[in-house]
């Protein structure tokens, strides 16, 4: 179940749907159309942001974190990470995001691609 649900985006009949975990006491309501969860793939990403603070950090810069994915979680895959993020769809989404890694006073610039 955990791999249908983190497996998306899903489309049905070429409509997107939202797929999440039942719990108890949950109220079924419609999805604002301003906000979905939409699943990134960050990659060439440093080994420094390979920790919940750094995936976090990196998905702000693309929506609201929500949570990486298992396989990001047990840090089985390193070529790319993949976060849910709580995504604005009326703004435009950016290709990639641009950090600075403090480790000196000057610092360097890395690119993170999103695909």
């Amino acid at each position: 179940m955990e791999e249908v649900i983190e497996g998306g985006p899903w489309l049905f009949q070429g409509q997107p749907i939202v797929l999440q975990k039942w719990e108890p006491g949950m109220v079924l309501r419609k999805l604002q159309h301003t906000q979905v969860p939409v699943s990134i793939k960050l990659c060439h990403l440093p080994v420094e942001l390979w920790t919940n603070e750094g995936l976090s950090t990196m998905a702000s810069g693309i929506g609201k974190p929500l949570y990486p994915d298992a396989i990001t979680r047990a840090c089985t895959r390193l070529d790319f990470a993949r976060v849910c993020v709580m995504l604005d769809i009326s703004l435009k989404l950016p290709k990639h995001i641009v950090i600075k890694l403090m480790w000196s006073t000057s610092g360097y610039l890395r690119n993170v691609i999103l695909a």
